[in-house]
């Protein structure tokens, strides 16, 4: 008995490596096979995913599923979007009705294992504030006890809110929405006396209120908030794609490469670093399940980190949002891309 139970356990190992292979890269399959990526994001959220009147979708969110479509299909336009709330957000990705969930999400220990979820890196470094009316004669958010804050549901805000309240020994009234914008507005309408949010959001929806200058983002900062790109488990080729296709963005701003350069520099660089990251040494691209000059594709069309950066949410934007964090490494920030080698 006991050897036959023992191959019994062998046969089912087997069987469970054998399928775990099978199914890798089953979302690259899919993806080619229908012609675009689906790319999960915002239901409105400028600077990040926002959609116009006339249906045009931008944003450093939105961005980052472009530039996927240019690593797979080598055109950034081969992308289509899906606006979700915070409570369908990861539904949706897990039910395979998109491949990426690219919306301002925050990465957590419980999402990246019981939610069966694989985070691919930082898209933005954040971290949870408080907008208010200058009107309330607030100037920092241990001021607030016993206010009535508009919040998101189903975000990690909520339970930062409350940790942030009980461990300042103070009082609050959550009053919540299921879209961004509908907390903004509550706030708006004097339904509560402040909004909390991610620092960007709060940016972002100030900009949309009827007079923006009313409104200041307190200075406190009450949690960490890496947001970033998500996928699910069991795929490690899509895992591996999305995931490089940011560092390979930061790795070029490093490097002096942008959307105008990059060809050029596939031609001309005689840096052994740049030759490999863009195809005209080696053949790293076989290593993804890509063209050669997949990294070009990216960089050309979509930009490097730190021109998708500021042509959303930096100094090119109406959000006018510092680097802070999300600098390179050698400038003070956190941004930082493994060797591609």
């Amino acid at each position: 008995m006991r050897k036959s139970s023992h191959s019994a356990a062998v046969v089912t190992a087997a069987l469970l490596a054998f399928a775990g292979t099978a199914h890798a890269g089953a979302t690259l399959d899919a993806v080619k096979k229908k012609g675009f990526v689906q790319c999960g994001v915002s239901d409105g959220l400028p600077g990040f995913s926002y959609t116009d009147d006339k249906g045009n979708v931008s944003g450093l969110d939105a961005d980052l599923c472009r530039a996927v479509a240019a690593a797979v299909f080598g055109d950034a336009t081969k992308v289509k979007f899906t606006p979700l709330t915070a409570k369908e957000r990861f539904t949706a990705l897990q039910s395979g009705e998109i491949d990426i969930l690219s919306r301002n999400t925050t990465w957590t220990s419980s999402r990246d294992t019981a939610l069966g979820l694989n985070f691919t890196g930082v898209t933005y470094y954040d971290g949870q504030g408080f907008l208010v009316n200058k009107k309330l004669g607030v100037k920092s958010a241990k001021e607030l006890d016993g206010a009535s804050i508009c919040i998101q549901a189903g975000t990690t805000t909520e339970l930062n809110l409350a940790d942030y309240f009980r461990a300042n020994n103070m009082k609050f009234t959550p009053i919540s929405y299921d879209k961004s914008d509908e907390s903004a507005k509550a706030m708006e309408a004097g339904r509560c006396d402040g909004l909390t949010s991610d620092q960007s959001q709060l940016y972002a929806q100030r900009i949309k209120l009827a007079a923006p200058d009313d409104y200041i983002v307190l200075p406190e900062v009450i949690s960490k908030e890496p947001l970033g790109p998500v996928v699910r488990h069991g795929d490690d080729e899509w895992f591996d794609i999305v995931k490089w296709t940011l560092y390979v963005q930061v790795a070029a701003e490093e490097y002096g490469l942008t959307s105008k350069n990059v060809a050029e520099a596939a031609k001309t660089s005689t840096n052994p670093d740049v030759k490999r990251l863009l195809g005209a040494e080696g053949e790293k691209g076989k290593d993804f399940g890509l063209a050669n000059d997949w990294v070009v594709n990216v960089v050309r069309q979509v930009g490097n980190y730190g021109e998708m950066f500021n042509r959303n949410v930096g100094d090119g934007s109406p959000l006018k949002i510092k680097r802070g964090l999300n600098a390179l490494w050698n400038q003070g920030g956190l941004q930082y891309a493994p060797p591609f080698r």
